[in-house]
């Protein structure tokens, strides 16, 4: 600094005034940069850690209600987040979808190869009241139908319940040897298979369509719809395994508590 003020002070014939005031601010600013640094003064060292807290102590559980067409009412419990001024708990659990096999809800290894998804949809103190979501048949299932020498036979079809649910069902079936038949495969013609989709459909809106939602879940577990396929199209060609393989919600009604209470009587 004495140097460059010697410097400014010698060259002050020589030089303008201009100068004089840029050189004057830079000795102001060195003066200011030394041994000052607000930042590091203010919150101790620059990307210090911070304190790791275990989040699970933030977190309730809540038990989760399955509803009363299933032999199981307590199905297991989930995890939220307690209420923290806007974000409150219960508005966060409810749309929650959960996935249960349907052994666990009916207690009946039998019917392990079907997945029941479940949608939250109100909450009383710490109970989480359900509504049925979708239904799926397990992966493992499907690839053991699959057969070589056999047609599959699928379809699809939007049903609209007497309660305002809008359902998409899809079915899948194969075809089966006739008795006493010496050719190796049983292929069924495209004629056949356009039959046996059109009265495929048929069955599935006729059975889904005149029921309310919770009917058409209790038709769905013991495959009774799939049995009624599989007799009235025996006169086209005889099919085996008909099964409902999914089933999801598309669109649902305006939510009713009192419905929703009904169900969980």
């Amino acid at each position: 600094q004495a140097v460059l003020a010697q410097a400014i002070g010698s060259r002050n014939q020589t030089l303008g005034p201009s100068f004089r005031f840029r050189a004057r601010e830079h000795l102001s600013s060195i003066a200011m940069a030394v041994g000052k640094n607000k930042r590091l003064t203010k919150g101790g060292k620059k990307g210090a850690k911070k304190k790791a807290s275990d989040p699970f102590l933030k977190k309730e559980w809540y038990d989760i209600k399955a509803p009363s067409f299933f032999s199981v009412r307590n199905c297991g419990k989930t995890l939220v987040t307690r209420t923290q001024g806007t974000k409150i708990a219960s508005e966060q659990l409810k749309g929650r979808v959960l996935e249960v096999n349907l052994a666990d809800l009916n207690n009946d290894d039998d019917q392990s190869f079907r997945k029941i998804k479940l949608c939250i949809e109100e909450i009383q103190g710490r109970n989480c009241l359900t509504d049925f979501h979708a239904m799926s048949l397990t992966r493992d299932k499907l690839y053991s139908l699959v057969r070589k020498w056999h047609s599959m036979i699928e379809a699809h079809v939007d049903v609209k319940t007497v309660d305002g649910y809008t359902v998409r069902m899809f079915v899948i079936a194969f075809t089966e040897k006739r008795q006493n038949q010496v050719k190796t495969n049983c292929y069924a013609q495209t004629a056949h298979i356009r039959k046996i989709r059109k009265k495929m459909l048929e069955i599935m809106t006729q059975e889904a369509g005149t029921v309310q939602l919770r009917d058409l879940v209790k038709k769905l577990i013991p495959e009774s719809i799939g049995k009624e396929i599989e007799k009235q199209t025996r006169s086209i060609f005889p099919l085996k395994d008909v099964f409902i393989r999914k089933v999801k919600i598309v669109k649902k009604p305006k939510f009713d508590i009192t419905k929703l209470m009904e169900l969980h009587g």
